[in-house]
């Protein structure tokens, strides 16, 4: 892509989906089903507390255990808390080319601001095969598409020359990278206008540190305004300060990201920090043992956010 080509899907000054975004947890009663009352209020609480944007029914939404109507339910209620003070992306991908199609159609009805398009996962397609299954979404949206490699569940990584022909798609504008290889990355960057997003909490101040404009975050539920500060401090060039809450942060991340699935732990400790009634998660998932709730609550009680946990 030429100099004079490049730049056109926003800047690194002007994020389109902003920097701070959560992979918000979709909440369920004690029952399992979607708690509306619970997810419009956490939508709130987490914009209210420095966020651009959230993704819904992602992985950590739980996406793939909801129907169809669960989540365009959910994309719904979400759009309608908080639409319009902060960006919203609809978690739409799947290992199914058609249906990922049908939950863009769904998505783009209720309005929403971006698509999150994950690998498609189990089938292990080709290059060839990526390229026409994100290439087949874009073609079809009308909106933003932000792309999501994490070959950890997919199985296969987006390779380099594939993001530079699909970074030619004018609905193709971001990246959540969960596979950190910043060489790779820089060679993207260097040669496409596409946005990268941190994929990992934990890797937040070299991803911004290396051209990165944002985070998409779990840990981010639990301690939204200490990631605002370190987006904040790095954008701002303040590299003190911005080590300083990497490494304060270090011991929240591990809470939520290193003891069971970042979606089941987000529900636990926010239902200690009292902003879910009920941590239930969908099978194959299930809550923490007591043995895991020890070692999560050991964690966050010598982090920054012990104070927020309700004794």
């Amino acid at each position: 892509m030429s100099e004079s080509s490049r730049n056109t899907k926003g800047t690194f000054a002007d994020p389109i989906f902003g920097r701070l975004l959560t992979a918000m947890v979709t909440p369920f009663t004690s029952d399992g089903a979607v708690d509306e009352q619970k997810t419009a209020e956490l939508a709130e609480d987490l914009v209210a507390r420095g966020h651009d944007g959230l993704i819904v029914c992602g992985t950590t939404g739980e996406y793939s255990t909801m129907t169809d109507e669960e989540n365009e339910q959910v994309f719904r209620i979400v759009k309608e808390a908080v639409g319009q003070k902060a960006k919203i992306v609809a978690g739409v991908g799947s290992n199914d080319t058609a249906h990922t199609l049908h939950l863009t159609k769904l998505a783009e009805g209720v309005g929403v601001d971006g698509l999150l398009v994950v690998t498609p996962y189990y089938n292990k397609p080709t290059q060839a095969g990526l390229k026409a299954h994100f290439t087949a979404v874009a073609d079809a949206a009308e909106t933003p598409v932000m792309l999501y490699d994490i070959p950890g569940r997919a199985g296969i990584p987006i390779q380099p020359d594939t993001y530079k022909a699909l970074a030619e798609h004018k609905n193709i504008v971001a990246v959540k990278d969960a596979k950190a290889d910043f060489g790779a990355a820089t060679e993207v960057m260097a040669a496409t206008d596409l946005q990268f997003y941190s994929g990992d909490d934990g890797l937040t101040l070299p991803w911004l540190s290396m051209g990165a404009v944002g985070l998409v975050g779990v840990t981010t539920h639990v301690a939204p305004e200490l990631f605002r500060q370190l987006i904040d401090a790095t954008v701002g060039q303040d590299l003190a300060r911005a080590q300083e809450l990497h490494l304060k942060l270090a011991p929240v991340v591990a809470a939520t990201m290193t003891r069971v699935p970042g979606c089941v732990s987000a529900k636990k400790i926010l239902s200690w920090q009292g902003k879910l009634d009920s941590a239930f998660v969908r099978l194959p998932h299930v809550e923490p043992t007591t043995e895991e709730e020890a070692l999560i609550r050991a964690d966050l009680e010598n982090s920054v956010v012990a104070d927020t946990l309700i004794r």
